[in-house]
């Protein structure tokens, strides 16, 4: 037969500061447990508020595009280079359409992140103070024979 030894009732590990929690009471102990938890809780519920400031895509620059979740140093930069050489974004499906490697889902998804396609174009017509719509030009007639 085989001999079995009584190690003695299991005990806990040892502290790691010694005497800094054993002398609270259970109740104490309970309501630090219950208040750390709480504000690891709202600490957790902080970051993901939509706490974000809109960004103009047609006047940003790098660094402020960067701002926005979702684009990186590269997209950032596509999104300049294609503003620059064809000018300002009309809106998400506009954006989509020009700057390879964002698609409608990813535009939409930028919107929401706080992407804004406020200024359409520095050279659009500037509204009526009526606020009637301008006019159309007059076609143009064309050259005598």
């Amino acid at each position: 037969m085989h001999k079995m030894y009584n190690a003695g009732p299991a005990s806990a590990p040892a502290p790691l500061f010694p005497g800094f929690l054993s002398s609270m009471s259970r109740g104490a102990l309970r309501a630090c447990r219950r208040s750390s938890l709480a504000l690891a809780f709202m600490l957790a519920l902080a970051g993901t508020g939509p706490a974000h400031a809109a960004v103009d895509v047609n006047s940003a620059d790098e660094a402020a595009l960067g701002t926005i979740k979702g684009i990186g140093p590269a997209t950032a930069k596509r999104i300049l280079t294609e503003r620059d050489k064809n000018g300002a974004f009309k809106d998400a499906v506009d954006l989509a359409d020009r700057v390879p490697g964002v698609g409608p889902k990813s535009a939409a998804n930028l919107q929401e992140a706080g992407l804004t396609f406020g200024k359409a174009s520095a050279t659009a017509p500037a509204a009526r103070k009526d606020g009637k719509p301008t006019p159309k030009p007059a076609p143009k007639a064309a050259a005598a024979r």
